[in-house]
């Protein structure tokens, strides 16, 4: 599979946000905070941070704004070896992302500041500036698409990836605040997935892309019969059901005493990605994404609570082991 080759080449250009994330301590509620833990965040940043901690290559490709909090960023990316000759710092009123998430799962409370957001600053030069034959893989997370111009060069890159011959990864990602509309979201986010190799989401994003939450099952099935050479249908913690062609492989899910619903899906990709690269099957793989979710919402952060690989490794041999997984 064109896909997995790449996939194994371990060199990925992300495409997406990089942004603050602020959490109050002691599994307080936000308005009682008194001590914040601050890490980096953004999703796409999230897992490329992932990538390079399980030994795998990332370039980040995004901008952030000319301030104290886009300087984090940009040292943050430094700090987990993320490339960053493609992170533009922008002057103007936009600002770098921030996220106000608690470390706790009963009424959790999550506040993303993403008004006139920098990463949406991201434009055809940005991508256009990449040397695509420097990497063997493409990946993205859907808010890129969510406003203009990050949207238009976002399907710019996807061209000239193709053209390079690297296979696309999309996580579809939706966040609805970012949208202007479900309607626009739903085209948009559609014709990404139509173009994409490899593509990863929950039921209800393919429920929503396919206009109806119990036909997102059927949405997945039907990409990767007709476009993409690989779709991960993930169900919670009921596990997921993989698309490669006509066959189905269900994978469950790893028991945790979750402290924090967030960054499941960023450590997903990153443990899914580092599966194939070493060329695992395709179940192992996923079963490689799972644990690292697993482990991602049982510690505080996100980035920061990215496994390495001695870590999933680790994880992987002292865990009992997945849950059965759906049925087909």
């Amino acid at each position: 599979m064109r896909a997995i080759e790449g996939i194994k080449g371990g060199k990925f250009v992300v495409i997406g946000r990089v942004g603050m994330d602020l959490s109050p301590l002691d599994r307080s509620q936000t308005e009682r905070a008194t001590e914040m833990f601050v890490a980096m965040g953004g999703s796409s940043a999230n897992t490329a941070a992932g990538l390079v901690k399980l030994g795998l290559a990332a370039d980040l490709v995004t901008c952030v704004s000319d301030d104290a909090v886009g300087r984090y960023c940009l040292n943050q990316l430094d700090h987990y070896g993320v490339g960053r000759s493609h992170v533009r710092t922008i002057q103007g009123e936009e600002r770098t992302s921030l996220a106000i998430y608690e470390t706790r799962v009963e009424d959790h409370q999550s506040v993303i500041y993403r008004n006139n957001a920098a990463d949406f600053r991201m434009d055809f030069p940005d991508v256009e500036g990449v040397d695509y034959s420097r990497f063997t893989a493409l990946i993205t997370a859907g808010t890129v698409f969510a406003a203009e111009p990050s949207r238009s060069a976002a399907f710019r890159a996807f061209e000239l990836a193709k053209a390079a011959g690297l296979p696309i990864i999309f996580d579809i990602d939706y966040r609805p605040y970012s949208w202007p509309s479900p309607q626009v979201a739903a085209e948009v986010l559609s014709r990404a997935g139509d173009l994409a190799d490899v593509v990863v989401g929950n039921d209800e994003e393919f429920g929503f892309m396919a206009g109806d939450i119990d036909k997102g099952r059927a949405k997945a099935r039907d990409l990767a019969r007709s476009s993409a050479e690989i779709v991960v249908y993930k169900m919670g913690q009921h596990g997921a059901i993989t698309y490669v062609g006509d066959e189905e492989i269900p994978t469950g899910i790893f028991p945790a005493e979750a402290v924090k619903p967030t960054g499941a899906g960023d450590s997903f990709m990153a443990g899914f990605m580092s599966g194939l690269a070493r060329g695992q099957d395709m179940k192992t793989a996923i079963l490689r994404g799972s644990a690292c979710a697993s482990i991602v919402v049982s510690r505080p952060g996100c980035a920061p609570a990215m496994p390495d690989h001695d870590q999933l490794e680790a994880f992987l041999k002292d865990h009992p082991g997945p849950t059965a997984g759906p049925t087909r």
